[in-house]
């Protein structure tokens, strides 16, 4: 049986390799700018300073944020070095991310 958890790393890895991801703070912001991102995901050691900087874009864009992971596993998850900030651009993934990572 797969860990919910290992399934979003999964599907994380299928988002980056099908270039649905966009990953780096200021690159997201512009994402949910540009109301491209359908969802963020945030690692769980974010600064504080990050943090509020993208709930309250998300917020303001209605966009779906989730607080999930270590920058290390999302980094990796994506096979690249620590990320902190992920936002996926692609409304199929999106969904099945969220279902997962609402389930956790």
């Amino acid at each position: 049986m797969i860990s919910t958890e290992t399934k979003i790393y999964q599907l994380l890895g299928l988002a980056a390799r099908a270039r649905k991801l966009t990953t780096g703070e200021e690159l997201v912001v512009s994402e949910v700018r540009a109301q491209q991102a359908k969802l963020v995901i945030l690692s769980e050691d974010a600064s504080d300073n990050t943090m509020k900087k993208l709930s309250d874009k998300c917020n303001s864009y209605n966009v779906e944020k989730h607080v999930f992971g270590s920058r290390e596993a999302l980094g990796h998850a994506i096979g690249k070095e620590s990320r902190v900030v992920l936002a996926v651009t692609d409304s199929g993934f999106a969904k099945k991310l969220s279902g997962l990572l609402n389930e956790l």
